[in-house]
């Protein structure tokens, strides 16, 4: 009896291996190369493009905020680049290497002169699949943003007091000049419909732009080849709106218009985040 009990105790793992055999076989069968495929397929199809969002002149990555918890809430992968607002090409190199480090498409989305750094920053990429710009520069081949913003009447950059000049000299022994928004005038010309306390703070930690930056003319623009969508704010006093309809129409661009100072990401970031998720959603 103790030499059968033993057999049974050695047999019954045996059984089980083969009926493990058995049912991996079957599952391999199952899913074959074709189902294996499809099971690839379908989790590719499920990724979700990660957006990068490139902010303009006189803002920081800060101002993206509300809109970065909206996508990241709706599962969307999300980088702010830190634009470094020195010149358009240099800036436009700097949002690049933040593409090569992505893995997959990307929806590229510019505010205010950010949108002129896309525009450059996407020309001939493979990762770019759609283009958003919010309250932002599309400018054309060797046109400038300082050429551009003059086009229309509305802006209130020309205005005496508004910009604050701070001349410096580059590490070769050129001369230029960071440009920021007087603080006193901030909230009317930058952000008319932000909360004043919170204007404030934006006024305090904005980033100047160069001189250089905003009178570099811009190579040969992305959204030549690239779907883009734009959002028009109707009360811009830094880009006029007639002027961002115009250079939205020119790229044949899906435009959508709002209610809103220039400070649109700060004052509607539900709008800027739908308008991002419209063009993500074209993405295979």
């Amino acid at each position: 009896m103790h030499r059968h009990s033993r057999i049974r105790r050695i047999r019954i793992p045996l059984t089980l291996m083969g009926t493990a055999t058995v049912a991996a076989s079957l599952f391999a069968t199952s899913i074959g190369p074709a189902n294996a495929a499809k099971t690839t397929s379908s989790s590719s199809q499920d990724r979700r493009p990660t957006v990068v969002l490139v902010h303009g002149a006189f803002a920081d990555s800060s101002s993206w905020n509300g809109v970065i918890k909206r996508l990241k809430e709706d599962g969307y992968p999300v980088v702010a680049a830190a634009n470094p607002l020195r010149s358009v090409s240099s800036d436009a190199a700097s949002v690049k290497a933040v593409l090569a480090s992505i893995d997959g498409p990307v929806v590229l989305v510019g505010h205010s002169y950010g949108g002129a750094v896309i525009s450059n920053a996407a020309t001939r990429s493979d990762k770019v699949k759609a283009l958003v710009y919010a309250d932002a520069f599309l400018p054309d081949k060797a046109e400038s943003a300082n050429e551009l913003a003059s086009k229309f009447p509305g802006s209130v950059l020309g205005e005496p007091g508004v910009l604050r000049p701070v001349p410096f000299t580059n590490p070769d022994g050129s001369k230029d000049v960071d440009l920021s928004i007087d603080q006193s005038k901030f909230h009317q010309a930058f952000g008319a419909d932000v909360p004043a306390k919170t204007a404030d703070l934006m006024a305090v930690t904005q980033r100047p732009g160069t001189g250089t930056a905003l009178n570099e003319p811009s190579g040969e623009p992305a959204w030549k080849t690239i779907p883009s969508w734009a959002l028009v704010g109707t009360n811009d006093k830094i880009i006029p709106p007639k002027l961002q309809v115009f250079m939205a129409k020119r790229a044949h661009a899906h435009i959508e218009e709002i209610p809103s100072s220039h400070a649109v990401t700060v004052s509607h970031p539900g709008a800027v985040t739908h308008i991002i998720e419209k063009a993500a959603r074209t993405v295979r």
